[in-house]
């Protein structure tokens, strides 16, 4: 993997003082003062759900980088759930939904292949940016406190099975939707240290902004989602954080920003111009300078509508774990641009399916290669990078970061994710070929 970015959250080499600076409040890149090619429409709806990884999408539209790039009549619209997502872009915006939006990495490519619409309607994807690397978390209910969980969960899982034995109720874990990350974060977790996600807890699906509230009623043991509703929990005392998802893989992949194949087919020129304004505002979030910005703009009414003070020290970078853990500036935080972090590697994708694979979402023989050519457009993403003025350093010179190592030592190489798939131990395959 290339570092150059990683020294500074900009590199200088790639921006410089646009003449509209003011107006965004940021550095822009070489080619503000570009000619922009012709738009087939200045319009899109996108959809988002309220996390502050979606910050990218708030910031393009209240700082102007979607107006900037032409595109003057962008409505970026919040879902009440992945689920109403998934409905929203499975209508598309002729049909009263959505074109695109902020959304679960693995969600374009259960969307695409049917394995989680209605009557399992293919209805293909492109997925055009990775919109940040890490900053979710797992939190645990208050009642385990003293355990002080972390990335280990075999004391976790021993106080689950009492718990159960005890009530003879299921305990529950939640997450976000079914194979999707928070799903594939907190499976990976439970099932690394001997505890079953199939059999040994229930996986539950809540939308992001009803956790803390199904945590205070004891609806859940542990849930997995982005912020800023760990912080909530603990602000609440109604739980704690037992870790950062970047704890289990550094710099995972995170949410993706996509389209409808059909609108990126009808709109070439158009959709080159939403990805250069959603790049440069994950420019502008990276920046330290901006993060309690990104975190104000977060907080209002109209995103994700929570105090500031859910939500700034998690932007920032600080994480009180709510057990006497306190780390400022801690290399776990989110990334939005450093890092590589807008790059959608095509291996990252890969991952996903095999853990969705893994888990029986999708079929063991699944043709992964022939999906990640037809959902991943890394190659329209290089075309806005260089047009952006992104130096050829900064520009991945693989559609692989290479071989991935997690927390508990297993490695993931994306040139045999046969050999990764086979060294789990908990996996439930179907359909195998």
């Amino acid at each position: 993997m290339n570092d150059a970015s990683s020294s500074t959250p900009l590199s200088r080499r790639t921006l410089l003082q646009g003449a509209g600076a003011a107006a965004v409040g940021s550095l822009l890149p070489v080619a503000s003062v570009r000619a922009q090619a012709a738009l087939e429409t200045k319009a899109a709806k996108l959809g988002f759900i309220a996390l502050t990884d979606a910050a990218p999408l708030f910031v393009a539209d209240e700082k102007g980088f979607f107006k900037k790039h032409g595109m003057t009549d962008v409505e970026v619209l919040k879902q009440a759930s992945w689920g109403t997502t998934r409905d929203n872009l499975v209508l598309g915006s002729k049909n009263n939904g959505i074109d695109g939006a902020h959304i679960l990495t693995p969600m374009p490519y259960l969307i695409t292949t049917g394995a989680v619409t209605a009557n399992n309607v293919q209805v293909p994807m492109n997925i055009l940016a990775r919109l940040n690397l890490g900053g979710q978390c797992i939190s645990v209910a208050e009642e385990y406190k003293g355990l002080k969980v972390g990335v280990d969960t075999k004391e976790f899982g021993k106080a689950l099975l009492a718990k159960r034995i005890k009530t003879g109720k299921p305990v529950n874990a939640a997450m976000t939707f079914p194979g999707g990350t928070h799903d594939m974060w907190i499976r990976y977790w439970m099932a690394a240290g001997g505890v079953d996600p199939n059999k040994d807890i229930n996986t539950i699906v809540v939308p992001p902004a009803q956790m803390v509230a199904n945590m205070k009623v004891g609806s859940m043991d542990s849930f997995c989602v982005c912020e800023p509703w760990n912080l909530q929990l603990i602000n609440q005392k109604i739980g704690y954080t037992a870790l950062t998802t970047s704890e289990l893989w550094m710099n995972h992949p995170e949410k993706a920003f996509a389209m409808r194949a059909d609108w990126v087919q009808a709109n070439p020129n158009s959709t080159k111009a939403l990805l250069k304004a959603v790049m440069e505002a994950q420019m502008w979030c990276e920046d330290p300078k901006n993060r309690a910005e990104v975190a104000e703009i977060c907080s209002r009414r109209r995103w994700i509508s929570a105090p500031v003070a859910d939500v700034l020290d998690r932007v920032k970078g600080d994480f009180d774990y709510g057990t006497g853990r306190v780390e400022k500036n801690s290399k776990f935080q989110m990334r939005y641009w450093k890092d590589q972090a807008s790059y959608p590697f095509q291996s990252h994708d890969l991952w996903f399916l095999t853990e969705n694979i893994r888990w029986g979402y999708l079929p063991a023989n699944l043709d992964t290669k022939a999906l990640i050519a037809k959902v991943n457009r890394e190659d329209i993403w290089r075309v806005a990078a260089k047009e952006l003025g992104v130096a050829a350093a900064d520009i991945p010179a693989s559609t692989s970061r290479g071989v991935e190592k997690f927390f508990d030592g297993k490695v993931f190489d994306p040139a045999n994710p046969k050999k990764y798939l086979d060294s789990l131990s908990i996996k439930y395959l179907k359909n195998a070929a």
